[in-house]
């Protein structure tokens, strides 16, 4: 197994509704990485990544890559403190400006034991059920109607 590794990444550019703090919680379910996702102020989201440091960096080329919403962020990333103890990934005050939920909903990930990659259909698949378990029944109705 390789080293555990750590990194803390500034995202810049206009992530308003473009779901990018579940695109990188999907990233940490599919290679099994915890951190977390947090809005600041000013179109900036914080992103502490820690795992394998090649299933990071796999992470982060596919956030860098994006999706034709995402496309014009800018991802700056430098090495952080490990946190040995540290078996979760949480998104911190999530909401869905496309699906209309404006409740924010704190989204956990906890990492699996065998620690393996999963593919990104099971990585989604994983993503909706702990949406599932978080969300208010009338942000569940919102939720099921855009699937």
């Amino acid at each position: 197994m390789s080293k555990k590794e750590a990194i803390q990444a500034i995202v810049t550019g206009d992530d308003e509704g473009v779901g990018f703090r579940a695109a990188v919680m999907k990233q940490a379910i599919a290679y099994n990485l915890s951190g977390s996702a947090e809005n600041d102020a000013n179109n900036i989201v914080k992103v502490t990544l820690q795992g394998r440091g090649k299933r990071i960096d796999k992470a982060i080329d596919a956030l860098r890559a994006g999706t034709e919403e995402s496309s014009g962020l800018t991802i700056e990333t430098k090495p952080a403190e490990i946190q040995p103890h540290l078996e979760t990934f949480t998104i911190i005050g999530w909401t869905s400006c496309r699906r209309q939920i404006t409740t924010p909903y704190t989204l956990i990930f906890t990492l699996r034991k065998d620690d393996d990659k999963i593919t990104p259909e099971e990585a989604e698949a994983e993503w909706h059920k702990i949406l599932e378990g978080a969300l208010d029944r009338d942000d569940l109705k919102k939720l099921n109607a855009k699937r």
